[in-house]
Formats: structure tokens, C-alpha cells, sequence
């Protein structure tokens, strides 16, 4: 089976919105064994919108439309798959009593124009997931089981993801007769550059190439890591498991556990978390550069309290001389660092610390040139402290200073203070 994607929506093409839903809709039914050879963006105009998936349909077995499922003048992607499919819309009185129900639960009486997004083509019916106001659509064209078929879903990416994934595959998987388990392990590493990551890799690369059974790729994620992805195909849920645990066992093999901080969801942060919590330690951290963005990933983790103490952002170069004691002089500079890591230790009362100072950019401050960034974390009162040079905008700086700290809190945490930039 082909399966074809259609991103509605002219803030697309406007670049107001990322389309990151092609994006995951596309890694998922790679994921399903299905094939997907094109997607497409189109604007909110009905010409143009029929004839990307009347183009779509001439090449592909089933098509995904993404967007267009709102309740406002300018969602007509139903009225649109109701012209091809050659049928009415009727309105479904089941959608319109959900609906109403979901503005009951917060107080407020649905407009109108909600009404709108219970119309159902003839001959459709909804996908048995609503987390929204929006119900999704599954659209056959020519016979229900084995013709071709349109999935309409919103736009909103956790509102699409729950539809795909409760409607859309399970549909989808039977029409194409897919029966092989397919499934990915996504190792989270940090120190290597995908370059160096391919090319140390290079042999077992090969190897899996001419075996088959798994496949290896990268993906260069910022300051969530650079992932290893390893999918496997199999009979049984089993099998796959079995194949995906002896690459994972492979890969460690060659580049080393060092390298990699998570599977699959886990995160730097994370995993900085939870060695913490199994050595009894409390942790804190000192931010100038990154202005509290380390302190706001660590808290973003169910159960950070029982860790992290809390976080001063000495922007200011008087708040770092005044609050955590660094000396007087330059504010970017080693001497300073290792004074925040060890000075806010001392004011919040814990076990280890990470403290960061820097240039962002764009431009020089004190004839130091943007990028240069000084990191320090503190263990029982012992200091390490390490510069790096970036050469990214300010943003990028920002975070690559975020998860390379944390990461070398960890290897510190695991008695390996190597220093791994990760790019």
C-alpha cells in the first residue's frame, strides 16, 4: 500500500507554522511497513486543495489530509472530500452532543459555528478517537474495504497524533494486509558528531545492510541528542524485541556506553535526575548565559523535587559578585565559574552543582567573542571546569550550553569526567 499525505493550510506555506506533522506521520508509517513516496502543502483555496488530493488519489492507495477540520469559513477540507467522493455532507447529531459537551465541561455555550464540524460525507464515518471539538474522518472512495480511502484529521499535532494512532493505523494496517511487527529503539547519545557517529559505525552499518532484519540511521536532534535509531521487523513482538536488544548491545559495544544518556524518551536532564536520586544527592544550578533554561528542562520532570534544590540567574554581574560570591574581574572567565558552582552549593545547600557563563551573542562583550561559553559542576566541593567555543547563533548557544553541561554533570555522576561537546 502507498499512503500520500496533504498538509492543509496556507500558514504553512507562509512559514507562520512548521509542518511537523508530515513530518511524524511520515517516520510513523515508515514505522508501519507502509510507503509513502510524496506529501504535499497546500493553502486554504478549494481549487487548489481538490486538486492536491484528486493528484494524491491518481498515485497513492490512501490519502492522509491534515488541517482544514476547524469550524471557521476557511476549514472546507470535508466539503472538499464530499465534492470528490461525489456525496452530500449530513450533519451527525452524536458530533454535534460531544461537542456541545466538551463547552459544557468549561462553562461556555458552543457558537454556532461549531456546528460545522459535525458534517460527515455520506457514506464516511468518524474516527473512533476525538480528543477535539474536531472528529476525524475516514473517507472511502469506491469499495469500503479494499478501495482507495481519504483520512481526514486536524491539524493540531497531539489531537492528529491520538487519531492516527487509535483510527487511522489499525484501518490502514488491515487494508494493506501488513502482519510483520515493525518497531524502533532510539538510543539518545551526546559527544560524538553524526559524522563521527557514521563513521565509527561504518562496518556494523554494512553489515546490518547485507543481513537485513535491522536498520541503523541518525538524527541530529539539537539539544535533545543525537539519536541512533535501530527498527526491526519480525513475526511477533518477540522477535522484534529480541533483535533490536542485540544491535542495541552491538552498538554500546563499539562506541561505548559513555555516549549515550537515554532510550527513547529519556532525556539528558533525566538521566542527570535519576543518578542524583540513587547517590542521594541534591543538585542546583547556577545560570548566566543560559538564563534559567537548564533549571526549567531538570523541573520539567515528574518528581525533580526530590533532587533539585533550585536555581540563581546571576545575569547581572554585580548579582554574581553580590549572591554567590565571585570575585571581583571578569564575569566570563574560569575563575568565575568555578566561584557560581561552588558559591551556589553553599547558598541552597547541596550535594553537587552546574554553573554556566558566557557570550550568546551576536555581538562581543569585554573583547570576548560571541560563542565562548565556561562550564563548571561542583561534587562534594571538588570543581571541574571546561570552555567551549561555539559557533552557532544565540539561540543554538543557549542550548547546546544546556545539554552539554548537564551531560558533563552525568559523566561526573558516573566517575567519568571526559568532556563530550556532542557536535
Amino acid at each position: 500500500m502507498i499512503c500520500e499525505v496533504v498538509a492543509v493550510g496556507s500558514e504553512l506555506l507562509l512559514g507562520q507554522i512548521v509542518d511537523t506533522n508530515s513530518a511524524w506521520l511520515g517516520e510513523q508509517l515508515a514505522l508501519a511497513g507502509i510507503d509513502s513516496f510524496f506529501q504535499t502543502k497546500v493553502g486554504d483555496n478549494p481549487e487548489r486543495i481538490r486538486s492536491a488530493i484528486e493528484l494524491a488519489l491518481s498515485r497513492s492507495d490512501a490519502v492522509i489530509c491534515c488541517g482544514g477540520l476547524g469550524p471557521t469559513q476557511d476549514d472546507i477540507t470535508r466539503d472538499i472530500i464530499a465534492q470528490i467522493m461525489g456525496v452530500p455532507l449530513v450533519r451527525d447529531d452524536e458530533i454535534v452532543n460531544k461537542i456541545r459537551g466538551m463547552f459544557g465541561r468549561r462553562g461556555r455555550d458552543m457558537p454556532e459555528n461549531n456546528l460545522r464540524q459535525a458534517d460527515v460525507p455520506v457514506g464516511a464515518w468518524v474516527n473512533p478517537v476525538q480528543p477535539g471539538t474536531a472528529p476525524g474522518l475516514i473517507c472511502p472512495i469506491g469499495d469500503v474495504k479494499t478501495g482507495q480511502v481519504i483520512y481526514a484529521v486536524p491539524g493540531v499535532p497531539w489531537e492528529m497524533m491520538a487519531m492516527f494512532n487509535g483510527g487511522i493505523l489499525p484501518d490502514i494496517a488491515e487494508r494493506a494486509g501488513v502482519s510483520a511487527v515493525i518497531k524502533s529503539r532510539t538510543l539518545r547519545t551526546w559527544g560524538m558528531s553524526e559524522s563521527g557517529l557514521a563513521e565509527v559505525l561504518a562496518d556494523e552499518i554494512d553489515r546490518l545492510d547485507e543481513a537485513g532484519g535491522v536498520t541503523l540511521a541518525f538524527l541530529a536532534s539539537g539539544w535533545e541528542g543525537l539519536k541512533v535509531r535501530l527498527t526491526a521487523k519480525a513475526d511477533t513482538d518477540a522477535a522484534v524485541a529480541t533483535l533490536l536488544a542485540e544491535e542495541e548491545a552491538v552498538v554500546r559495544q563499539i562506541i561505548g556506553d559513555r555516549l549515550i544518556f537515554g532510550i527513547d524518551d529519556e532525556t539528558m536532564e533525566s538521566a542527570v535526575l535519576d543518578l542524583c536520586k540513587v547517590q542521594g544527592r541534591t543538585l542546583a544550578t547556577a545560570e548566566s548565559l543560559t538564563g534559567g533554561l537548564i533549571a526549567s528542562r531538570l523541573t520539567g520532570i515528574a518528581g525533580a523535587s526530590a533532587v533539585f534544590r533550585g536555581s540563581v540567574v546571576p545575569y547581572a554581574s554585580d548579582v554574581k559578585y553580590d549572591v554567590l560570591g565571585v570575585p571581583d574581574g571578569p564575569v566570563v572567565s574560569e575563575e568565575a565559574v568555578r566561584a557560581m558552582a561552588v558559591g551556589v552549593c553553599e547558598l541552597l545547600k547541596t550535594d553537587c552543582s552546574l554553573a554556566v557563563t558566557g557570550v550568546a551573542g551576536p555581538d562581543p562583550q569585554e573583547g570576548i567573542d560571541p560563542g565562548t561559553v565556561w562550564m563548571a559542576t561542583c561534587i562534594d566541593g571538588e570543581v571541574e571546569s571546561f570552555m567551549v567555543n561555539w559557533p552557532f547563533d544565540r539561540r543554538r548557544v543557549r542550548e547546546f550550553t544546556t545539554i552539554t553541561s548537564l551531560n558533563a554533570l552525568r559523566l561526573r555522576l558516573l566517575g567519568d569526567p571526559g568532556l563530550a561537546t556532542g557536535f
